[in-house]
């Protein structure tokens, strides 16, 4: 069992920064994504990272957002870059291991989900 715990969400300005967190309980082996639903939306992904360090984007954020790993505190990060007020979401930390689905895409691909954190991006 996989244990996530978000944290650094918030109001911000349009063309501001936000960090988010996600510690795990568990960080061996398994890919770590970000997913966010907003308002009236289905969630979509945002970014993945394997334990190997590659990396995954969603087109609507790449070169604006980052996802980074920390094996030692177990924890995954998103820096978000130039924040526009679509962005606005709840972001959902999620991980999977490598019994999990092929695919860093799809949120069906993991199992393991955090509460979510509120982003809100002001114009």
């Amino acid at each position: 069992q996989v244990q996530l715990v978000e944290s650094g969400g918030g109001l911000v300005q349009a063309g501001g920064s936000l960090r988010l967190s996600c510690a795990a309980s568990v960080f061996s082996t398994v890919t770590m994504a970000w997913f966010r639903q907003g308002p009236g939306k289905e969630r979509e992904f945002v970014a993945a990272i394997t334990w190997a360090g590659s990396t995954y984007y969603a087109d609507s954020v790449k070169g604006r957002f980052t996802i980074a790993r920390d094996n030692a505190k177990k924890t995954v990060y998103l820096q978000m870059n130039s924040l526009k007020p679509e962005d606005t979401a709840v972001y959902y930390c999620a991980a999977k291991s490598v019994l999990g689905g092929p695919s860093v895409y799809l949120g069906t691909s993991y199992a393991y989900w955090g509460q979510g954190t509120q982003v809100t991006v002001s114009s």
